[in-house]
């Protein structure tokens, strides 16, 4: 899809990709609408080129409702939506409250739904739109020490892939957002620092990663990869799951033996 002068939504747009991706798609000609949580953020962003900014709980189907048809009446159809906005909190299945484990699905996962559910109809009825999904490689292969995390983006890539599978032959585009480590918030602003000390492969510029989201948009690609080593990795675990459940538990050993090594010498200190 040419994306010149088509009414484009992007969630978790304050910061990040979502923000990266905003400039990139307004520099290619969209008409850009800035949707965070952080109504101010969002603002900021969209007033750099003249866009609209929005506060959304994207979690809120109402919320969510609402702002399309802000959208639709201040702006025009919505043709792009990008479902980007996302959150993380690390931890296993024995220390994560079930309230943590109900918002992520609700944010990581839900709100997806309640996008496709308000711009689907009117796309359908045109016979074109594009939807875009930010999952990452947790959701293909997986992440250490982040099980609420994983569960959930793999949720999304599944979301995607049925999807495209559905409505491809219908005039709706969907393409999947799967990276490894991008410099943003999210992957060093835990208290838990999880993400930091857990990235794998290099890390990306959320530039880079705009960049190549418009590359996949187009094209019309699904998958798009951050970096190269993703296919290799996912090529082992599709050619031998086996073996990549055995590497993937050593790398745990070693991420355990870390920690407990830090916390002696937080002990001994």
């Amino acid at each position: 899809m040419n994306i010149n002068n088509r009414v484009a939504v992007i969630t978790g747009a304050a910061s990040g990709i979502g923000a990266a991706c905003a400039r990139a798609f307004h520099q290619a000609g969209a008409r850009v609408v800035c949707v965070d949580i952080n109504g101010e953020g969002a603002k900021a962003v969209a007033d750099e080129f003249g866009g609209l900014g929005l506060g959304c709980d994207v979690a809120n189907e109402n919320a969510v409702a609402d702002m399309v048809t802000q959208v639709k009446a201040e702006v025009g159809d919505i043709e792009v939506f990008f479902s980007n906005a996302g959150i993380a909190t690390g931890g296993g299945p024995l220390e994560t409250p079930l309230d943590v484990w109900e918002n992520q699905w609700e944010v990581n996962v839900m709100a997806h739904v309640h996008a496709i559910r308000a711009v689907l109809p009117d796309m359908l009825a045109r016979g074109e739109g594009y939807l875009l999904h930010t999952a990452s490689m947790a959701g293909i292969l997986t992440t250490h020490n982040n099980l609420t995390y994983a569960t959930t983006k793999h949720a999304v890539v599944g979301l995607a892939e049925w999807m495209s599978i559905t409505y491809h032959n219908k005039g709706i585009r969907v393409s999947l957002l799967a990276p490894l480590g991008v410099r943003t918030p999210m992957l060093g602003g835990t208290d838990q620092n999880w993400a930091s000390s857990s990235a794998a492969g290099p890390i990306k510029e959320p530039e880079e990663v705009a960049q190549q989201v418009l590359s996949a948009i187009a094209d019309e690609r699904f998958l798009i990869l951050t970096d190269e080593i993703a296919q290799t990795w996912m090529d082992r675990k599709a050619g031998d799951l086996e073996r990549w459940l055995k590497g993937m538990r050593r790398m745990q050993d070693k991420l355990d033996d870390a920690k407990e090594k830090g916390v002696s010498q937080a002990s001994s200190d």
